[in-house]
């Protein structure tokens, strides 16, 4: 297992077009660590300097403290699983898992067996002969994972590995991505811009937005502290409501709640739609449903307040809720749900007398 310290990298592919902006990471042995963000966010340039597919501008790529980065890519003993499949169609399945074997100088005689181990791993047994159009979209990743996997590489990179596929195959190849990785304990570097899927399967997830670090995380801090605006908005659905921080309190829907200490100014009040509760409470507001929409197990109910647009979602609403529309209704946001950014983006301490 192997440890991967980022620091201070940079990049640019025009002047005054900075891809990475000073980007610093650690990433311990055996974690699966993914990139997260929205296209051009810098991301897969990230990747594929790891990967030493491109050359930083600045900055230091070190692998259990050796360089990587002064290294040629086919000499840093990585793994790569790329978004378009990336398979030879003139090769069989086993002649393609065992590409990165047979490039390494191995016999045929030893690439035979480890061929077949990966293929056990990915669930392809049996189908070694077979021609990669002859197989489906999910089968022809499941070559590129064990190509992959079959060099038992120091580092396993993954770009967008599951986008090309239909939504049934990707949540079943996600499973079985996380729990490959599990088992064999690579460090694994993971790039997404689906939000659900960094949540399912990662140890930690790192925001990247415009080349810079938003947070660092676990999916549960992430999804429950995020430290900045944009990370909140990015990862799951959340409601951003006005109000001001003045005399030592915030002032936000007719209400003043004590705040002692904080620095006067406009903030933003955000809360996620399963933490907004329907009826009276401390912090409440009225409103009236102006949309529903029903989702089988739970429903978003969209209310219109005096202050803005708030979402709440009901786990298995009820057919009076789903019945609401056009009605006014109460509801009120727990204290210790509610997360306050001011006008940087920067999260708020929210500690309310």
């Amino acid at each position: 297992m192997t440890a991967l310290t980022v620091t201070e990298l940079m990049k640019s592919y025009a002047p005054g077009v900075r891809v990475l902006d000073g980007v610093s990471l650690t990433i311990a042995s055996g974690e699966f660590f993914t990139l997260l963000g929205p296209s051009g966010c810098g991301k897969t340039t990230l990747l594929r300097c790891i990967a030493g597919f491109l050359q930083p501008d600045a900055g230091r790529i070190e692998a259990d403290g050796t360089r990587l980065d002064t290294i040629p890519a086919h000499r840093r003993d990585i793994g790569m699983v790329f978004q378009d499949y990336a398979i030879f169609p003139h090769l069989t399945v086993a002649d393609n898992v065992g590409f990165g074997l047979k490039a390494r100088g191995m016999k045929a005689a030893e690439i035979a067996p480890k061929v077949v181990e990966a293929l056990r791993m990915v669930r392809l047994d049996g189908l070694a002969d077979r021609l990669p159009a002859d197989m489906s979209g999910g089968q022809q990743q499941r070559i590129g994972l064990a190509r992959a996997m079959a060099i038992r590489p120091r580092l396993l990179l993954m770009d967008e590995p599951l986008s090309n596929l239909d939504a049934k195959l990707r949540l079943e190849l996600r499973a079985d991505i996380r729990d490959l990785q599990r088992r064999l304990g690579i460090t694994t570097v993971y790039v997404t811009h689906d939000q659900e899927e960094a949540l399912a399967v990662s140890d930690r997830i790192c925001v990247l937005q415009a080349g810079r670090i938003e947070q660092v995380a676990t999916p549960f801090e992430l999804y429950r502290t995020p430290a900045s605006r944009f990370a909140a908005a990015f990862v799951g659905a959340m409601n951003f409501l006005p109000a001001r921080i003045v005399g030592g309190g915030l002032e936000f829907a007719g209400q003043h709640l004590p705040m002692p200490g904080a620095t006067a100014g406009a903030v933003e009040v955000a809360i996620r739609p399963e933490d907004v509760a329907l009826g009276d409470g401390p912090i409440g507001l009225s409103g009236t449903v102006s949309n529903i929409a029903f989702l089988g197990r739970e429903a978003t109910v969209q209310i219109e307040t005096p202050f803005g647009r708030i979402e709440h979602l009901a786990a298995n609403p009820s057919a009076d809720l789903l019945a609401s529309l056009g009605r006014p209704v109460r509801l009120h946001l727990p204290a210790e749900r509610i997360a306050i950014f001011a006008a940087d983006g920067v999260r708020v301490p929210a500690a309310f007398a």
